[in-house]
């Protein structure tokens, strides 16, 4: 599948980005480029993820050629009030899904779509809710998976989703980094798709 007479770049580093977007039908080339990642300290959580997306895509803005169309997402875990970025080593890792262990926590996934002309932001949220996880069990996954570059510091397609995850309230694959469903239907409405 592809939109007609354009080429779509995804900027995301992201494996499973990348094979959600192939899931999906798309053809596409990966081009990325480094953002800072800060955001204003009092903007409201769920808003992060989608200031977050709509930053990438706006230091890319300058470099795309009118004949494509940029797709630039970001994911973040809010739980307790607080953001749970990507953990920079074993020790917070295994401090995050402590906070999330035997409770609910949210997962938001902004995206924005972006052209020479336009620019959509938009953005799914998850419930996500975990059963109680023994200390060997939360050891277990981190040293096995090594889940550095995941949000939260859990994937729900790995080993802790499948154990440690009671109920989901959303997509499910937006809880992965990707919401397909209210992508597909954004670029439908804004492009011509060809199958």
């Amino acid at each position: 599948m592809k939109i007609i007479d354009k080429t779509i770049i995804l900027s995301s580093n992201s494996p499973r980005r990348q094979q959600l977007l192939k899931d999906l039908g798309f053809s596409f080339e990966v081009k990325t480029m480094h953002t800072d990642e800060s955001f204003p300290s009092d903007l409201e959580a769920k808003q992060v993820a989608s200031f977050l997306a709509e930053k990438k895509a706006n230091s890319f803005l300058p470099h795309l050629k009118a004949d494509q169309v940029l797709i630039t997402a970001d994911t973040i875990v809010i739980a307790n009030q607080s953001i749970l970025n990507k953990p920079q080593n074993k020790e917070e890792a295994i401090k995050m899904i402590h906070a999330i262990n035997g409770r609910s926590h949210l997962v938001v996934t902004g995206v924005c779509i972006a052209d020479s002309k336009q620019k959509t932001t938009f953005y799914d949220q998850t419930e996500v809710t975990f059963s109680q996880l023994n200390e060997e069990e939360i050891a277990y996954y981190v040293h096995t998976f090594k889940p550095f570059d995941k949000a939260g510091a859990y994937g729900i397609q790995e080993w802790i989703g499948m154990v440690g995850i009671d109920s989901i309230k959303g997509s499910y694959y937006n809880v992965m980094g990707l919401p397909v469903n209210l992508l597909y239907k954004t670029l439908k409405a804004n492009y011509k798709l060809t199958l």
